[in-house]
C-alpha cells in the first residue's frame, strides 16, 4: 500500500479538501495508473452532497480518468508500462451474470463496482476515484486511449461520451436520421457531436434561446427553443429519435409528440418523477427507453469512433484547488461544457 494524494469530501456538508488515501500495489491482473486528467461530472456533485442518498465518506470523486500505466501485475497481458489508458464509471463487476458475459457490465446483476462511492467485490473496501494522483485497476476494466487525442479533451468521453454514444449506437441511428438532442450541457454537447459524426441531421432542443449560437457552432443543423409557445405544435412528428439529456423535471409527453411514427425517445438524465401518458406512445407506435453509460467493449468502440471522427469534449481545464468553485459554476451552467482537472496541480 502507498500513500496517495487526493481531494475528498469528509461529509455531505464539507467542501472538497486535500486528503490522503492508500492505493495498493497492483495484484497479478492489475495495473497502477498515474492519473493525468480527471473530468468533473455533475453526478460527482450529487454524490458528494449525498443528494441521491447512501454516500460513503470520506469520498474521493472522479470517474472520467486518463493517465499512464506505471506498473503492471505479473499476469497482466493487455497493458505495459507507458500505455495511455482510461478508466470510466466502474472498475469491476461480477463477471458471471448474463449482462457481464454480454459485455454490458454496467447492468451487472450483482451491481457494477463504481469507480468511487462504492465498495470493491469484497463488499467492504471503499473505492476512491480520480481526484487523486494514482489508481489501481484490474486490467479488464481499463481502456486504451487512441494515439494523437488531446488527453484533457478525452477525459469526459469516459462518462459523457459513452452515455450519449451508447443509445445512439445501440438503437441504430443511421445517416440521414432526424435526431433531436434535448438539453445542451455536458451530455448534450457530446450528443450533438456524436450524432453528427454518425451522419444524422441534428436539432438541439433547449428551453433557452440563448443557446442557439452555441448549438449551431457545435455542428447542430437546427435549434428549437421550447419557451416559444408554438415550439411543440410546429415540430410535431418531426424526429426519428430524441436523446433527452435533461435532469430537471419536464413534461416527457410534449417531447414524445415530436416523434414520428415508430420514433424512439431515450432518457439519460434522471429528473424527478413525472407522469407519462400512454396516448403519445400508442397512437404513433412510439417507444420510450432509458439507458446507462456502456460496457467496456462499447466504451472502447466509442473511443475509437471519436478518434476516427475527431470528436472531443469541449473543456475548461482547472487546477484541483478550484474544484469547489467549479462545482458552483456547474450548478449555474457556467461551463462550456465540461471541467477537467489537471492532476499535476495536485502533485505540486
Amino acid at each position: 500500500m502507498s500513500k496517495t494524494s487526493a481531494y475528498a469530501a469528509v461529509s455531505s456538508k464539507s467542501p472538497l479538501a486535500p486528503h490522503s488515501i492508500e492505493r495498493r500495489e497492483p495484484g497479478a491482473h492489475e495495473v497502477l495508473i498515474d492519473i493525468l486528467y480527471c473530468g468533473v461530472c455533475h453526478s460527482d456533485i450529487h454524490q458528494v452532497r449525498d443528494e441521491w442518498g447512501g454516500s460513503i465518506f470520506p469520498m474521493v470523486p472522479g470517474h472520467e480518468i486518463v493517465g499512464k500505466v506505471v506498473k503492471v501485475g505479473d499476469m497482466v497481458g493487455k497493458w505495459k508500462e507507458g500505455d495511455t489508458v482510461g478508466v470510466g464509471c466502474f472498475v469491476d463487476s461480477c463477471r458471471k451474470c448474463e449482462a457481464c458475459k454480454d459485455g454490458e457490465e454496467q447492468f451487472c446483476d450483482e451491481g457494477m463496482t463504481a469507480t468511487y462511492n462504492g465498495y470493491e467485490r469484497d463488499g467492504k473496501t471503499p473505492t476512491y476515484g480520480g481526484y487523486s494522483t494514482r489508481i489501481t485497476v484490474n486490467e479488464d476494466y481499463v481502456l486504451r486511449i487512441p494515439a494523437g487525442m488531446p488527453l484533457e479533451r478525452v477525459a469526459p468521453l469516459l462518462c459523457a461520451g459513452i452515455t450519449t454514444y451508447s443509445p445512439l449506437n445501440h438503437f441504430g441511428v443511421k445517416p440521414g436520421a432526424s435526431v433531436a438532442i434535448v438539453g445542451l450541457g455536458g451530455l448534450g454537447h457530446m450528443g450533438v457531436k456524436i450524432a453528427k459524426a454518425m451522419g444524422a441531421k441534428v436539432t438541439v432542443v433547449s428551453h433557452s434561446s440563448s443557446k442557439r449560437n452555441d448549438a449551431l457552432s457545435l455542428g447542430a443543423d437546427d435549434f428549437i427553443a421550447t419557451l416559444d409557445e408554438n415550439a411543440f405544435t410546429e415540430n410535431a412528428k418531426r424526429f426519428d429519435f430524441i436523446l433527452d439529456t435533461v435532469s430537471a423535471k419536464h413534461d416527457y409527453n410534449s417531447y414524445l409528440n415530436m416523434l414520428r411514427r415508430n420514433g424512439r425517445m431515450v432518457l439519460i438524465g434522471i429528473p424527478e418523477p413525472t407522469v407519462i401518458s400512454a396516448v403519445p406512445l400508442i397512437f404513433q407506435r412510439r417507444s420510450l427507453s432509458g439507458t446507462l453509460i456502456g460496457g467496456i467493449r462499447e466504451t472502447q468502440e466509442m473511443l475509437d469512433f471519436c478518434s476516427q471522427h475527431g470528436v472531443l469534449s469541449d473543456v475548461e481545464v482547472i487546477p484541483i484547488q478550484k474544484i469547489n468553485e467549479a462545482y458552483e459554476r456547474v450548478l449555474k451552467s457556467d461551463v462550456h461544457y465540461r471541467f477537467v482537472i489537471d492532476i499535476a496541480s495536485l502533485k505540486s
